[in-house]
């Protein structure tokens, strides 16, 4: 692993950063001009889907002859972001477990305030079920946002007595918008991408008249009993590495079996940087392991 090429991510990161505090319009705008120099690796295929009224792209690799599904749900705390823009990584995804993914384009704030993300979450694992895939051939995954949606996902699954899925793979999950983190103030100078000032200013946009401590808005103050595997990966110079680690140590009392893997010195959502950063491969290979042994249990 090389000192060497986490000093140049971090640079190109500080160089074009989001100001997450800007206006709406502005963030979109600049988040969708910075994802559109992102390409997409030429064996991945997409495919417009629905699911349970819930638009997606079906993301499948050449010679892939999946039956298994991630189902998965990008980041962008909850304001930004697209299932077209976390197409790069998913197809890293699915290429290493040999399934296919659908990555979910549920609805954003502050359009569409909480539940409108969780409900849209559930419409799609729903609609996965209704086409009957049995949900041991289901994994879930997501990163920032979407991790923290993955885990509401289970709850809201578990609490309505829905089969739950294999497994969930967490990356750098966004799990407390209390933002009540102790890193929150501890990593503000290492972290290159988030600021507590700019998750502040976006706060209000998901959770609106709700309250934000609420387990469906951050896990890490649910119940976890009963949820199946979960991986949480983060990188040690987040902001929001308090939340991988207070999400794994409440899914460890709880009974919940969970790997946290913390790769020292990157960013929030590293694994997007694999063909920059050996850590990112990496992960992603330790990510493809867990998956394929999760959905090859049933």
């Amino acid at each position: 692993m090389s000192k060497e090429q986490q000093l140049q991510l971090d640079a190109i990161l500080r160089q074009g950063g989001l100001d997450t505090s800007a206006d709406v319009p502005k963030l979109r705008a600049a988040f969708s001009e910075l994802m559109a120099q992102v390409p997409v690796a030429p064996d991945v295929q997409q495919k417009p889907v629905e699911l349970g009224g819930v638009a997606g792209i079906e993301v499948t690799v050449e010679g892939n002859a999946a039956e298994n599904v991630i189902l998965y749900f990008h980041g962008g705390v909850y304001v930004i972001g697209s299932a077209a823009a976390s197409v790069p990584l998913v197809g890293d995804l699915v290429r290493r477990t040999g399934t296919k993914a659908i990555t979910v384009e549920y609805r954003l704030g502050p359009e569409h305030p909480y539940p409108a993300a969780v409900d849209d979450a559930r419409a799609a694992y729903e609609g996965l079920l209704a086409q009957g895939i049995a949900p041991a051939q289901i994994a879930l995954a997501g990163e920032s946002a979407g991790g923290g949606l993955a885990v509401a996902l289970l709850l809201s699954l578990r609490e309505a007595d829905v089969a739950l899925p294999s497994c969930a793979y967490l990356m750098s999950p966004y799990a407390d918008l209390t933002l009540s983190g102790e890193t929150l103030a501890g990593k503000r100078e290492l972290d290159p991408l988030l600021s507590p000032d700019g998750l502040r200013a976006r706060v209000p946009d998901y959770v609106g008249g709700a309250d934000a401590a609420g387990p469906y808005i951050s896990p890490i103050f649910g119940d976890l009993r009963g949820l199946p595997p979960l991986l949480i990966q983060v990188g040690s110079h987040e902001v929001l590495l308090s939340d991988a680690l207070r999400l794994a140590e409440r899914a460890a009392i709880a009974d919940v079996p969970v790997t946290l893997d913390v790769t020292p010195g990157v960013p929030h959502v590293f694994q997007a940087y694999a063909g920059l950063l050996d850590e990112a491969g990496a992960a992603l290979d330790r990510a493809a392991d867990f998956v394929t042994t999760q959905l090859a249990q049933d």
